[in-house]
């Protein structure tokens, strides 16, 4: 299994055999999926929960997927948004463009141009231009689920490389234990903020000690100038 290093998604389908089928993917990538099949649902996920991009299908029972995006739009729901839907025609496009979409795939489509539409989103949302990811001699691909020690290839398991994508993708700000907890893991499973502890002590072990700054109480950082 490849792992991707942006963690959360949420997918908002009410067909249900896409709706997993998306979720089966992603997960295979590597992301933490939550799934709302209504848009009331999704709704109430965007708001409570944090997610790093949201798959919006327009045609949502209970409040459609355009009406959803424009709320959230105007509530500074800044999460970005690859909207999935049947409307295919141009006048549909632009509405969904126009209420705040960042990206746009009609319906049928393949699996893996939405993987890679989804990278290049939070790639964009989290000011990373390019596709690799470097800190010092430490290099993280999301496409590939690579990390590399001064060219060398290292071994991570599932969650030391969400913790270690999130910290790089945010490189240079404090991230909090609480923040971290959120993002590595999907809203159904159960979050132990501890755990997040023994990762970073395994990521430091694995690639220097110096690698990750803890600023006590607070939480952790990566250098940006690194």
């Amino acid at each position: 299994m490849r792992y991707n290093g942006h963690v959360r998604v949420l997918i908002a389908e009410d067909e249900p055999a896409l709706s997993e089928q998306l979720r089966q993917s992603l997960a295979g990538a590597g992301y933490a999926v939550d799934a709302a099949a209504d848009g009331a649902r999704a709704d109430f996920l965007a708001r409570t929960e944090s997610y790093d991009a949201v798959l919006l299908d327009l045609g949502l029972p209970k409040v459609d997927g355009l009406t959803l995006l424009r709320q959230w739009r105007e509530a500074g729901v800044a999460t970005p948004v690859l909207v999935l839907t049947a409307r295919g025609s141009w006048h549909e496009k632009v509405l969904g463009i126009d209420g705040g979409a960042d990206d746009y795939m009609a319906k049928p489509f393949q699996m893996e141009e939405v993987l890679a539409r989804l990278r290049a989103l939070i790639r964009r949302a989290s000011g990373q231009l390019l596709p690799e990811l470097r800190c010092g001699d430490v290099a993280l691909d999301p496409r590939l689920g690579r990390v590399t020690l001064a060219g060398a290839p290292v071994k991570l398991t599932s969650h030391e490389f969400r913790v270690l994508s999130y910290l790089m993708h945010h490189r240079g700000r404090l991230v909090s234990q609480a923040e971290l907890t959120e993002h590595i893991y999907a809203q159904d499973f159960d979050r132990d903020s501890n755990t997040v502890e023994v990762f970073i002590a395994r990521l430091r072990k694995k690639l220097g000690a110096d690698v990750i700054e803890t600023v006590r109480g607070l939480g952790y950082r990566m250098d940006a100038a690194s």
